[in-house]
């Protein structure tokens, strides 16, 4: 068995290494009331105009605009009030020159109109609408088809599919909606050490951290946890929970025993087991990190102190997962900032800083060692550092990648 470790590759050599290994997810329908944050399998398009006629976006009259030309306060324009328009009503009215509607918000215009004024700027006397204020052609009006004409695009195969999104399904006819399978991604913590989260720990145990940084992670790009157990380095308990977890999971995440240490649990089943494809990023914290396959599902090997486990899950992981779920990842959670203090950096190694964001956009860096979980909790997100730097200086321009 020969070990690759001291071969690191580059965080983005890691990133699309982890990317071309990512099973793609088969569609499937899910009811409309279940669609929020899931990812749409296929383009989807409208099957009528949206309105499906002209109607006032305002309360008021209907009118022709040139009847209103005009019209001021002291000289209003007056017209015959020739009916009013309910909502919902199918028969359509038709209007002529000298005329108007009342009309609701909503409400189908009539033949011949083009504008609605606004209530506020009329009177009504007797049988007679004053209109103290002119109106242009379209104004106050929602032309058939401007939100969205039969056959439109709607939205895009890869959308991830908001509340207002679900509004507008809806409008279309969408009782079912074509998404993507969410991926199962199984979870297992390995250790002597880790006792689970219930069990008050003895004087050398910790409790098991990392099984729900990797599951709430997860479950916040769009996958499903599945947490396989507790490894407390027993070889074949790791292979029995490895080969189980390939067959009902899209991709298997172990925390701990990745290091370049061989005898390291993590590592030496996988380099039995499966393909080990990278073990080694020039990533900090972060840098044991494992790439790897058994039979066709994806397996990360991650460093097993908490922090070092976020860095690698924000910064390999998501790009993973974003692949497996089939969406765009447009960096969404990018901020500039500007970075308060000197900062110095192993040139060589791309390294992830955790920052606070304080005052106006600024970035003051959060301290401390891979094991400790207080700079996750305490920190806004990280910033990178370029391999090529030897650090950074106050006052210069940085994007924050929020967690």
């Amino acid at each position: 068995m020969k070990s690759s470790f001291l071969s690191l590759i580059r965080v983005d050599e890691a990133v699309d290494l982890a990317k071309s290994i990512a099973p793609a997810m088969p569609p499937e329908r899910v009811l409309l009331d279940d669609a929020l944050g899931r990812v749409l399998s296929e383009d989807v398009r409208s099957d009528i105009d949206i309105p499906g006629f002209d109607r006032s976006w305002k309360d008021g009259y209907a009118v022709f605009a040139a009847d209103t030309t005009n019209a001021t306060d002291s000289i209003p324009s007056m017209l015959k009030l020739k009916g009013r328009i309910d909502m919902g009503a199918g028969e359509k009215m038709s209007l002529s020159r000298g005329e108007c509607f009342n009309i609701p918000t909503g409400g189908q215009m009539p033949d011949g109109a083009d504008a609605v004024v606004m209530v506020e700027y009329t009177d009504e006397v007797g049988g007679d609408v004053l209109v103290k204020r002119p109106v242009a052609v379209g104004e106050n009006v929602v032309k058939k088809g401007e939100d969205f004409p039969e056959g439109g695009l709607v939205f895009g195969r890869g959308e991830v599919l908001s509340a207002s999104d679900l509004g507008a399904l809806a409008a279309i006819g969408y009782y079912e909606v074509p998404v993507m399978k969410k991926p199962v991604v199984g979870i297992i913590s390995t250790g002597i050490e880790i006792v689970p989260v219930d069990k008050k720990p003895k004087v050398g145990e910790v409790r098991d951290v990392n099984s729900y940084l990797c599951s709430a992670f997860v479950r916040k790009q769009g996958g499903i946890p599945l947490h396989l157990g507790i490894v407390r380095d027993n070889e074949e308990e790791m292979i029995s929970l490895i080969r189980s977890g390939v067959d009902k999971c899209d991709l298997i995440l172990i925390s701990g025993g990745s290091s370049k240490d061989i005898r390291d649990i993590t590592a030496r089943v996988l380099y039995t087991e499966g393909e080990v494809l990278a073990h080694g990023v020039m990533l900090a914290p972060g840098k044991p990190t494992i790439i790897a396959k058994v039979k066709d599902t994806p397996v990360i090997g991650i460093p097993g102190h908490p922090a070092a486990t976020y860095m690698v899950l924000s910064v390999i992981v998501r790009h993973l997962l974003v692949a497996m779920a089939g969406f765009s990842d447009t960096m969404k959670s990018v901020r500039k900032a500007r970075f308060v203090t000197n900062i110095s950096s192993e040139k060589g190694r791309e390294e992830y800083v955790r920052i606070k964001l304080v005052a106006e956009n600024e970035a003051m860096p959060l301290f401390g060692k891979s094991g400790l979980l207080n700079t996750i909790v305490e920190s806004d997100g990280v910033i990178k550092i370029p391999a090529g730097r030897e650090g950074l200086e106050a006052g210069e321009e940085v994007e924050v990648f929020l967690w």
